[in-house]
Protein backbone atom coordinates (compact mmCIF):
# COMPACT_ATOMS: atom_id res chain seq x y z
CA UNK A 1 0.00 0.00 0.00
CA UNK A 2 1.07 3.62 -1.11
CA UNK A 3 2.13 5.63 1.97
CA UNK A 4 0.21 9.01 1.86
CA UNK A 5 2.23 10.65 4.29
CA UNK A 6 6.00 10.51 3.65
CA UNK A 7 8.87 13.45 4.29
CA UNK A 8 9.49 15.46 1.54
CA UNK A 9 12.61 15.42 -0.85
CA UNK A 10 14.19 18.20 -2.02
CA UNK A 11 12.48 18.07 -5.47
CA UNK A 12 9.16 17.77 -3.40
CA UNK A 13 7.72 21.45 -3.53
CA UNK A 14 3.69 21.62 -2.73
CA UNK A 15 1.95 22.57 -5.72
CA UNK A 16 -1.49 21.34 -4.45
CA UNK A 17 -1.55 19.21 -7.81
CA UNK A 18 -0.89 15.53 -8.34
CA UNK A 19 -0.66 14.62 -12.00
CA UNK A 20 -3.35 12.42 -13.76
CA UNK A 21 -1.42 9.39 -14.08
CA UNK A 22 0.48 9.41 -10.66
CA UNK A 23 -3.13 9.79 -9.13
CA UNK A 24 -4.49 6.83 -11.60
CA UNK A 25 -1.74 4.49 -10.13
CA UNK A 26 -1.85 5.89 -6.53
CA UNK A 27 -5.99 4.83 -7.13
CA UNK A 28 -4.86 1.69 -8.59
CA UNK A 29 -2.93 1.00 -5.35
CA UNK A 30 -5.38 1.87 -2.80
CA UNK A 31 -8.37 0.33 -3.85
CA UNK A 32 -6.40 -2.98 -5.88
CA UNK A 33 -8.19 -2.12 -9.27
CA UNK A 34 -7.86 -4.33 -11.66
CA UNK A 35 -9.41 -5.56 -14.80
CA UNK A 36 -12.99 -5.21 -14.74
CA UNK A 37 -14.09 -9.10 -14.59
CA UNK A 38 -16.76 -10.80 -16.62
CA UNK A 39 -20.25 -10.66 -15.35
CA UNK A 40 -21.82 -13.85 -13.59
CA UNK A 41 -24.19 -15.59 -15.19
CA UNK A 42 -27.24 -14.67 -14.77
CA UNK A 43 -29.02 -17.90 -16.37
CA UNK A 44 -30.91 -19.53 -14.13
CA UNK A 45 -31.66 -23.72 -14.19
CA UNK A 46 -35.08 -24.89 -15.35
CA UNK A 47 -36.21 -27.72 -13.28
CA UNK A 48 -36.23 -29.61 -16.05
CA UNK A 49 -32.48 -29.50 -16.55
CA UNK A 50 -32.07 -30.70 -13.27
CA UNK A 51 -34.19 -33.27 -13.59
CA UNK A 52 -32.01 -34.69 -16.06
CA UNK A 53 -29.04 -33.82 -14.06
CA UNK A 54 -30.31 -36.68 -11.44
CA UNK A 55 -32.40 -36.49 -8.06
CA UNK A 56 -29.49 -34.91 -6.27
CA UNK A 57 -29.68 -31.92 -7.70
CA UNK A 58 -33.54 -31.66 -8.46
CA UNK A 59 -33.86 -32.17 -4.50
CA UNK A 60 -31.13 -29.69 -3.44
CA UNK A 61 -32.81 -26.92 -5.60
CA UNK A 62 -36.32 -27.52 -4.42
CA UNK A 63 -34.29 -27.11 -0.66
CA UNK A 64 -32.77 -24.04 -1.78
CA UNK A 65 -36.17 -22.54 -3.16
CA UNK A 66 -37.54 -23.28 0.40
CA UNK A 67 -34.72 -21.69 1.91
CA UNK A 68 -34.73 -19.00 -0.01
CA UNK A 69 -38.50 -18.39 0.30
CA UNK A 70 -37.79 -18.33 4.23
CA UNK A 71 -35.59 -15.45 3.92
CA UNK A 72 -37.91 -13.37 1.86
CA UNK A 73 -40.75 -14.27 4.47
CA UNK A 74 -37.97 -12.81 6.94
CA UNK A 75 -36.94 -9.92 5.20
CA UNK A 76 -40.77 -8.45 4.54
CA UNK A 77 -41.76 -9.05 8.16
CA UNK A 78 -39.07 -6.74 8.93
CA UNK A 79 -39.35 -4.18 6.02
CA UNK A 80 -40.18 -0.45 7.07
CA UNK A 81 -41.31 0.58 3.56
CA UNK A 82 -44.37 0.00 2.11
CA UNK A 83 -42.41 0.04 -1.22
CA UNK A 84 -40.45 -2.95 -0.21
CA UNK A 85 -43.03 -5.29 1.16
CA UNK A 86 -44.98 -4.87 -1.93
CA UNK A 87 -42.06 -5.30 -4.34
CA UNK A 88 -41.02 -8.73 -2.30
CA UNK A 89 -44.78 -9.70 -2.46
CA UNK A 90 -45.12 -8.89 -5.95
CA UNK A 91 -41.31 -11.24 -6.47
CA UNK A 92 -42.79 -14.31 -4.09
CA UNK A 93 -46.38 -14.56 -6.13
CA UNK A 94 -43.97 -14.76 -9.10
CA UNK A 95 -42.56 -17.64 -7.93
CA UNK A 96 -46.28 -19.15 -7.22
CA UNK A 97 -45.84 -18.01 -3.13
CA UNK A 98 -49.19 -15.95 -2.49
CA UNK A 99 -49.73 -13.59 0.53
CA UNK A 100 -52.94 -14.44 2.38
CA UNK A 101 -55.35 -11.66 3.93
CA UNK A 102 -58.53 -13.29 4.31
CA UNK A 103 -60.30 -9.91 5.98
CA UNK A 104 -63.85 -10.05 5.21
CA UNK A 105 -63.77 -13.95 5.24
CA UNK A 106 -65.28 -16.42 7.19
CA UNK A 107 -62.56 -17.57 10.44
CA UNK A 108 -61.51 -21.15 10.08
CA UNK A 109 -58.92 -22.34 12.10
CA UNK A 110 -57.09 -24.59 10.51
CA UNK A 111 -55.88 -21.99 8.36
CA UNK A 112 -56.44 -19.14 10.40
CA UNK A 113 -54.97 -18.45 13.58
CA UNK A 114 -56.44 -15.77 15.82
CA UNK A 115 -54.59 -13.10 17.26
CA UNK A 116 -57.38 -10.80 19.10
CA UNK A 117 -60.75 -10.36 18.89
CA UNK A 118 -63.47 -7.40 18.44
CA UNK A 119 -66.68 -7.10 19.88
CA UNK A 120 -70.03 -6.72 17.38
CA UNK A 121 -73.69 -6.16 17.84
CA UNK A 122 -73.93 -7.16 14.58
CA UNK A 123 -74.91 -11.33 14.61
CA UNK A 124 -73.80 -11.15 10.82
CA UNK A 125 -70.12 -10.80 11.39
CA UNK A 126 -69.90 -13.26 14.38
CA UNK A 127 -66.67 -15.57 13.45
CA UNK A 128 -66.01 -13.11 10.45
CA UNK A 129 -62.47 -12.29 9.90
CA UNK A 130 -62.11 -8.48 10.52
CA UNK A 131 -58.26 -7.61 10.01
CA UNK A 132 -55.33 -9.54 9.33
CA UNK A 133 -52.55 -8.60 11.53
CA UNK A 134 -50.34 -10.69 10.58
CA UNK A 135 -49.90 -11.82 6.55
CA UNK A 136 -49.50 -15.36 5.65
CA UNK A 137 -48.53 -17.44 2.53
CA UNK A 138 -49.44 -20.46 1.05
CA UNK A 139 -46.94 -22.15 -1.73
CA UNK A 140 -49.20 -23.60 -4.54
CA UNK A 141 -51.90 -24.04 -2.50
CA UNK A 142 -49.89 -25.58 0.42
CA UNK A 143 -50.18 -23.26 3.43
CA UNK A 144 -46.51 -21.75 4.76
CA UNK A 145 -47.67 -19.48 7.41
CA UNK A 146 -50.98 -19.13 8.53
CA UNK A 147 -52.17 -15.36 8.78
CA UNK A 148 -52.68 -14.12 12.51
CA UNK A 149 -55.85 -12.10 12.45
CA UNK A 150 -58.66 -10.38 14.24
CA UNK A 151 -61.77 -12.00 14.52
CA UNK A 152 -65.42 -10.22 14.96
CA UNK A 153 -67.54 -12.01 18.23
CA UNK A 154 -70.56 -10.95 19.20
CA UNK A 155 -71.10 -9.40 22.70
Amino acid sequence: MVSWFRRRSADDSPTGQIPGAQLAKIIDEVEGTTAAQPPSNTDVNRVSDLAAAGPEALEQARADRQELIQLCLYALDRARSGGVVERLEQGLARVGVEAVRPDGQRFDPSVHEAGGAIKTDDPALDGVVAETEVVGFTDGGRLLRAPVVTVYTKR
